[in-house]
This record gives structure tokens, sequence and C-alpha cells, in this order.
């Protein structure tokens, strides 16, 4: 396997420190740096502990061109002022942004680096967009769930009006210090939060429209959804996440009606995810610890008359970012899709 030279921008957060901890133990990556202006000089092992041992690296805090892949960890609206500022040291280097800043699409048009257009990094979705593009916007870790919940019902044309409810971990919320981060406030308890409002719902409705035009999500996406509503007759989703007392994980179960049996249904999401070997659908009830720890996203469907429950796990910081970055990688370099993501679930 060819090795290829990789840059991390923002290696001392959660996503960064998953990043390092995948790439350094994939068989095609040589890391040529890892950035970080607040823990320039140190080795990676002081910030992150756990890689005592297995890296030597230190952090640095210059921008180093000669790469062929960069990997922005960095927070929202800091990864485009970086792309911004690096202009024409950025020719001939694949960019990987796990930030927002490049999700959503502008006047119907993809935001671009360079001249080339992002494309949204949803293997499941756009594998094939992937393989031959110059930057890949990393979708976020709530919308990976739900979108992978959905997708197979977007291609038929079966979405209307969808009831998700989502609990993450506290890693969803960033390294940084908050109220609710604490250990203190987050044991023995859970608190909803930006109900009907989240922000990861626009990159979700646009995704969905891909495959079923007019489908709409709540808080308006791009295509022109009503504020709160969707389209007329198009439907939308209706999204309550909550903050959950664990580290790490997503949970989402999505309701909706349906009129096919529940032969029919798990005969499109059998048949839809064939091929894709980290969304797997399960005919046994699903739980967080089979996906913690993996890039695996695990579906499982439950019917009662009309009613349909889709539920969806993965691993926030995998899955719904470092992972599937690293799996986005693989794809634009022609490595097998799942090299350097085997990985262990977290079974106790």
């Amino acid at each position: 396997m060819r090795q290829i030279r990789a840059g991390i921008i923002g290696g001392a957060g959660y996503a960064g420190g998953e990043m390092i901890r995948l790439l350094i133990n994939h068989p095609g990556v040589d890391i040529r740096f890892i950035h970080s202006k607040s823990n320039a000089g140190k080795y990676v092992y002081e910030v992150h502990e756990d890689l005592l041992g297995d890296t030597v690296l230190k952090f640095d805090d210059q921008w180093h061109s000669e790469v062929d892949a960069v990997f922005l960890c960095v927070g929202h609206g800091e990864a485009k002022k970086f792309l911004d500022e690096s202009g024409a040291s950025l020719d001939g280097v694949l960019i990987i942004d796990l930030s927002q800043d490049y999700r959503l699409h502008s006047g119907g048009e993809r935001l671009k680096v360079n001249g080339h257009p992002f494309i949204y990094g949803l293997p499941e979705l756009n594998r094939e967009e992937i393989r031959s593009a110059h930057g890949i916007a990393n979708p976020g870790c709530f919308a990976t769930a739900i979108q992978l919940g959905l997708l197979p019902l977007a291609k038929a044309g079966l979405l209307g009006d969808v009831y998700s409810t989502g609990i993450t971990g506290s890693t969803g919320a960033g390294q940084a210090l908050s109220a609710t981060g604490h250990f203190s406030w987050r044991a023995n308890n859970i608190q909803a939060y930006k109900t009907l409002t989240h922000q990861h719902m626009k990159e979700v409705g646009q995704s969905l429209q891909q495959l079923q035009p007019g489908f709409g999500a709540a808080g308006g996406t791009a295509g022109g959804a009503a504020a709160g509503g969707g389209f007329a007759g198009g439907g939308a989703i209706h999204f309550t996440p909550w903050r959950g007392d664990f580290t790490r994980g997503i949970f989402i179960s999505s309701q909706l009606k349906i009129e096919k049996s529940p032969d029919e249904v798990l005969a499109l999401y059998e048949d839809f995810y064939r091929g894709h070997p980290f969304t797997i659908v399960s005919r046994k009830p699903i739980s967080l610890k089979q996906v913690v720890n993996t890039n695996k996203c695990l579906i499982q469907l439950e019917q009662v008359g009309h009613q349909l429950v889709v539920h969806s796990a993965i691993d926030n910081l995998l899955k719904g970012a470092s992972g599937q970055a690293v799996q986005n990688m693989n794809l634009l370099f022609g490595f097998e899709e799942t090299a350097g993501l085997h990985l262990k679930a977290n079974a106790f």
C-alpha cells in the first residue's frame, strides 16, 4: 500500500485526538505534522495521554504544504478562515473539513476551494463523487445518524413528516469547558436542547432532497423549506436532541407514517446498504455499546401498523467525525474503504 502524507490542523481536541489515533495506525498514512498553536512543542502524548508509547510526534504551530491531504479538525468558522489565509499553498492538497463551514450549498451551488467544489462526505450517499473530489465536507454527527436512518426511504420517495429524538454523549459538545459539560452536571442527568432548531437539520434536508426532491427539513433548508414546516405535502423533520449521561455515542429514533409492509421496508434498507461496509441493518434490537469505538452505523426497524420507527446508532467521534473522515480519505486515495477502520466495539 502506498503512503500518503497527511497533516492535521487542530489536533488537540476530541476529533483531532481521534484523527491522530486512527492515522498513526493506518497502513497507508505518514503523518507529517499536527498543528496546534496552544500546544506547539509538546509531545502529542502530553495532551492525549492514552497515546503514550504509540507516537513521539510533537505538536507544531506551522503550516507545512508538503502534504497530500489535510484534515481540518477545528471549530466552526475556523476552517474557512484557515483556507482563506492559506491560499495558493493548498494547490494540489486534498482537504477534508470536519467543521460545518462547507457542508451547505449557497444559492444552490456547492462552496468551493481553489475553484473546486466541496463534496458532502457521506459515503453511503455520495461515494462516487467523493472518489474524485478535491475537498470533502465531513457531515455532522447528528446529521450522519439521522440521514443513514432515512436515506432508503428518501430514495423510495416515502418520506413525509418525520419525528426524531436523539441522545448524544458529552464529547459531542467539544473539549472546551461549559456548564453542561461538567461531570457534576452530566452525571445522573439528561436535558433537551436546541429543540426543533438544531443546525444539523439543514444539511440533513439538503441530502434527503438529493433522493426525494421537494422534501424539507424543520428550520429551513437549502431549497426553500418554510420555517418550522418544510414543503407543502413534502414533509419535514422535527428533531429534539438530548444531552446524555455518558461520554460518546449517538442513538436516534425517527418515527413516521408508512404504507408498506414491514418486509417491504426491510428489503428497502437491506438493498440500499448492500455494499456499504459500515452501515448494517440489524433484525434484532440495537444498543449504543455495539457502535462505540467503531466506524459503524447500526440500524433497526420497528413497525406497528402504519407507524415505522427507525433506530440508528453511531459513535459521534468516529462515524460521526474522524472515522468518517478517514473513510472519505480511503475513497479519495483508492485505498480499501475499510482501511485503518477495523475497530473493536466497547462491548462492556
